[in-house]
């Protein structure tokens, strides 16, 4: 059963403020993520869990702030978009299932996963600085990122 909206409201926010697209449906992902074939998109899925994804969040805004960016961002809400989280995870096949989570996919494939366990009792900054290596090394610094 999903979250009552008003409770995940606020964790929505934190991300689509950052101008990540929120994507709440299976054709959503899926026009996102073929819209981004030939680009860089990371898809951040959201959860409720309140000490991973209450890191998890912060470290995607300071990543945000790195000049090397991916050229699309988008969000996913694990518990509450449960048809469409289930659909980023069809893309994700090489990692099993974890919230919250972010992908980097290049050329329409997972090129950096951050997994929950490589998110849960770090700070905000060590996990910006794991988003922020994998953007320099799969992003162009000159491209015009866009949600």
């Amino acid at each position: 059963m999903p979250y009552p909206e008003l409770m995940i409201a606020p964790m929505r926010r934190e991300l689509t403020s950052l101008g990540l697209r929120e994507l709440r449906t299976p054709e959503e992902v899926d026009a996102f993520l073929e819209e981004n074939r030939e680009r860089t998109a990371m898809v951040a899925i959201n959860s409720m869990c309140g000490c991973s994804a209450g890191s998890m969040r912060p470290a995607v805004a300071l990543a945000l702030k790195h000049t090397t960016l991916p050229d699309a961002r988008a969000t996913v809400f694990a518990g509450q978009d449960i048809e469409a989280t289930a659909r980023v995870r069809e893309y994700i096949t090489e990692y099993p299932p974890s919230s919250p989570s972010i992908a980097l996919f290049k050329g329409g494939r997972v090129v950096f996963m951050l997994q929950r366990h490589e998110i849960q009792g770090r700070s905000p900054e060590e996990i910006a600085a794991d988003l922020t290596r994998a953007f320099d090394v799969h992003c162009s610094p000159a491209t015009a990122a866009e949600g």
